[in-house]
Formats: C-alpha cells, structure tokens, sequence
C-alpha cells in the first residue's frame, strides 16, 4: 500500500479513525510521519499516539504563554503538560481544562454530554424523564413555530408521564 501523503513510498503507519460513525483509514509513511512530527515505533525517538490523534482532531495547541496560564487549582497541572502526558493529574482537572476539553468531545463523541445505555432494571423511571425531556424540547419547537394545540398535546403527554413516574 502507498503513502496517502506523498504517493510514493510505501505507507508503514496504518490506523484508522472513528468520529460519529464514520470510520477512516490511514496509511503513512515513515518519513510522513516524522514530518508531521510523529515518531515511529522501533526507533530510537519512540511513538506519541497523542502527537498523532491530536493531528488527526486537528487539535490546536495552545500556545506555550497560554498553556502555563490554565493550571490545575488541584494538583497543579498545567494544560502544556496535560497535553504531552494525555492524563489528567487528578478529578479536578476536568473542570480546570474544561474551557480547551468541551469542543475536543464534542468533535470525538459527537456530544458532551454522555447519553449511555440504560440498566433495565431501574432504567424506568430515567427512561421516562428522558422521555419528558425530549417532549420539553419538542413542546418548545411547537410554541416557537406558534403551534399552540400540537404543543399542548404535548404538555399532556407530559403530565401523563410525570403522574406515572409519581406513582413508581
């Protein structure tokens, strides 16, 4: 298989990449791959999958002066140093870094908000104010649109499913 960079050396670097379903493949060379800064196993520099995932992000750095400026109030951790080790030094590093990691989720996982799977034994009633939410917003659409009878439909959908979770 050849570079998809250059087309003309053999690729030797192959992964592939998952965002929203969309599943790409890429194949490098070496001498590609140290161009944009990656290093190759087996050598003696090493391999940084972070370099190489937060090329293919197109993850921007910050610069060196602003990275020192967001630290950990916790652990002490810089965002510089967050970015070379690919760890967070603690819990509160979340909050500390949440202002670069929000628009990094979101480009990953499509949401920053994590809407995982739901136990069946007691999913119920979180099913059911999953359910209440999403009607809130369509309710919402409907009186922004000026469509006041489907939107009150809608309200008494709700109140139908609050009366049931109340009686769990």
């Amino acid at each position: 298989m050849v570079c998809q960079e250059c087309g003309k050396r053999p690729a030797t670097l192959h992964f592939t990449k998952i965002v929203n379903g969309d599943k790409n493949e890429f194949h490098i060379c070496e001498n590609c791959a140290r161009e944009k800064g990656e290093m190759i196993p087996g050598t003696s520099n090493g391999f940084s999958i972070h370099n190489l995932l937060s090329g293919l992000l197109d993850f921007e750095p910050l610069s060196a002066a602003k990275s020192q400026a967001i630290r950990c109030d916790s652990c002490g951790l810089t965002y510089s140093q967050f970015s070379k080790l690919g760890r967070f030094g603690c819990g509160s590093c979340y909050q500390s870094f949440s202002v670069k990691l929000d628009p990094l989720f979101k480009r990953v996982h499509g949401n920053i908000v994590h809407v995982g799977k739901v136990p069946k034994r007691s999913g119920g009633i979180i099913q059911s104010k999953r359910e209440i939410d999403l009607l809130k917003k369509d309710m919402m659409t409907c009186i922004e649109s000026e469509e006041f009878e489907q939107a009150a439909q809608i309200r008494d959908q709700i109140r139908e499913i609050e009366k049931k979770i109340a009686g769990m």
